[in-house]
């Protein structure tokens, strides 16, 4: 694909996204250089996006990014809004469902 392609890609109406990796429309995703984000994740192609997205600064948990996903931010939790992040599918290290009703109020 090359970079065109990938601009059209991201810019595409989201009812085109692939659903391949199915669970929860809200997911934190991992990604190369040690990058955490959480938001709502679309795929098309080889093209994958977050919006209404966040940076997680600092988790603030005592249980890891599985008690983020299971019950969204805590009072330490650090989020750094930026409204979309668009990404290769290779850059991706691990995806994590979440809890879609507890995020959705945070995002």
């Amino acid at each position: 694909m090359n970079k065109l392609e990938i601009v059209k890609a991201l810019l595409a109406d989201s009812a085109e996204s692939e659903t391949e990796y199915g669970g929860s429309e809200v997911k934190i995703v991992i990604l190369q250089r040690g990058w955490v984000f959480v938001g709502k994740f679309s795929k098309v192609g080889s093209a994958c996006k977050l919006t209404d997205a966040s940076n997680i600064r600092t988790w603030g948990t005592t249980k890891g990014l599985g008690e983020l996903a299971e019950g969204g931010p805590t009072s330490n939790t650090k989020l750094d809004k930026v409204n979309d992040v668009a990404f290769h599918e290779l850059s991706v290290v691990a995806m994590i469902d979440c809890e879609d009703k507890v995020w959705k109020k945070a995002l």
